[in-house]
């Protein structure tokens, strides 16, 4: 049932206009960011040539390439997650799913599968760009590869927030600035608290607020560092808003 679900959501994520406007409106950005990237890179080619410890190409290109996607992914998440929930409730056919003989769980994953499926497309298509540099020079695969990874782990935390937003409203305009806003104020959160915190030795309570921060998550990737504890943080968070809308959603259908 939960690939039955995935699939409708899937569906629905590709029949939306909307849906379609974000995917290119996200592909338009990153691919101009990626050119400006290559371009800096080229014009300081030059002064480079015969010096120690230089960037390569995908430390030049790629990292500051991946790093941009954050800001675009924190617009496009919340646009695409708000219609999860919050339009069926606004359609009045959030009673039907209710009411049909699957579970909450079953629901909240399936609809967090499909959005998945669609945020996963959108990284497909931005890693082709630092992946065509292949062409003509070489570049650091494993790099990229961690690259990539880091950025579905924070693609798929950016869901998770925004899929318990939706099940809070019916509208879904407040769903995607609520999820917008709480994405925002995870990272600047995140960021600020785990400095604070190190600054002042408290070394626990750093490591704690590092796991609200899907950005401090992603950093380590950034650095080409594979991180378990990065990755263990990541899956937290994901399942702990996962977690919350499904007992959203059961309060919900017991009252």
């Amino acid at each position: 049932m939960i690939f039955t679900i995935a699939a409708k959501e899937l569906k629905g994520l590709f029949a939306s206009p909307l849906a379609w406007v974000v995917l290119t409106l996200a592909q338009a950005t990153l691919g101009l960011l990626f050119l400006r990237w290559l371009d800096e890179f080229l014009q300081r080619e030059p002064q480079l040539v015969g010096m120690s410890n230089v960037p390569g190409l995908t430390e030049s290109v790629a990292v500051p390439f991946f790093h941009n996607a954050f800001v675009v992914f924190l617009f496009a998440v919340p646009l695409l997650a708000m219609r999860l929930v919050a339009e069926e409730r606004r359609n009045q056919t959030l009673v039907l799913l209710m009411s049909a003989p699957v579970s909450m769980t079953e629901i909240v994953l399936g609809k967090f599968a499909g959005l998945a499926a669609f945020l996963l497309a959108i990284v497909a298509l931005i890693t082709l760009m630092p992946l065509s540099l292949a062409l003509g020079a070489r570049i650091d695969y494993g790099l990229l590869a961690g690259l990539v990874a880091g950025l579905v782990l924070m693609v798929a935390s950016f869901a998770a927030v925004g899929l318990y937003i939706s099940c809070l409203t019916a509208h879904p305009v407040v769903a995607a600035f609520g999820a917008f806003i709480a994405l925002l104020a995870m990272a600047l959160f995140g960021e600020i608290a785990e400095d604070g915190l190190r600054a002042r030795g408290v070394a626990l309570g750093a490591s704690l607020a590092r796991v609200i921060s899907p950005l401090k998550n992603f950093e380590p990737f950034l650095r080409g560092v594979l991180d378990t504890y990065a990755v263990a943080c990541s899956l937290l968070l994901i399942a702990v808003f996962l977690t919350l809308a499904i007992r959203q959603l059961d309060a919900q259908r017991l009252r």
